[in-house]
């Protein structure tokens, strides 16, 4: 299992995965502190999936939802799932939306990327952050690759140190607000916060 092989699984596997998918928004801690720090109202989910539960529950909070997913399949279920959110049918690697947004969500999804991929994210991060904008992202706990499971097809997973990525918001222009490595609160996910410098 390669990381290159990521899209078209969830191309095919897609659907059936976001059918079962933990809908009970575990998150939720996470989601209300990220938009707590949303200077406006604009949201961009990275590697959006179906859209549920996260990108709906943030339109049920009064936020504008875009939606960005590399596999077709994901982007029409997000249409459905959530009606009236604009949704891009596009690879995350070398995202140019021409739009700073209020807030930036990768919730398991950027942990996809090989570490060459990840680290070229940052800027793509920085570029689509407006000043004070947060970003809210999953990763492993610790440096490594593994393979996990969708609907019974293998599927990539990597991640730096936390040190390595502590220095990658910072060169990108981001103060870390938190992190917690495998959260017992939040279904054992790596989630980091972090917040795009004003000046």
């Amino acid at each position: 299992m390669r990381p290159e092989d990521i899209l078209d699984t969830y191309e095919t596997h897609g659907p059936a995965y976001a059918a079962r998918r933990n809908k009970t928004l575990f998150e939720r801690r996470w989601l209300d502190r990220f938009l707590a720090h949303a200077p406006g109202r604009d949201i961009l989910d990275v590697g959006c999936g179906g859209g549920l539960p996260i990108a709906r529950y943030i339109r049920e909070r009064n936020r504008e939802v875009t939606g960005v997913d590399g596999a077709a399949s994901m982007v029409t279920l997000f249409a459905e799932n959530v009606p009236g959110a604009t949704v891009h049918h596009a690879d995350m690697r070398g995202l140019d939306l021409g739009k700073e947004f209020d807030g930036l969500i990768a919730w398991n999804s950027f942990f996809h990327l090989s570490v060459e991929d990840q680290r070229a994210m940052f800027p793509v991060f920085a570029a689509h952050a407006a000043p004070g904008a947060p970003l809210l992202v999953t990763t492993g706990p610790s440096a490594g690759e593994a393979i996990g499971e969708v609907e019974g097809a293998p599927i990539y997973h990597a991640s730096l140190n936390p040190e390595d990525y502590h220095k990658l918001f910072d060169e990108a222009g981001f103060d870390v607000v938190d992190f917690v490595p495998e959260d017992p609160d939040c279904a054992g996910h790596s989630v980091w916060l972090a917040r795009r410098r004003k000046g």
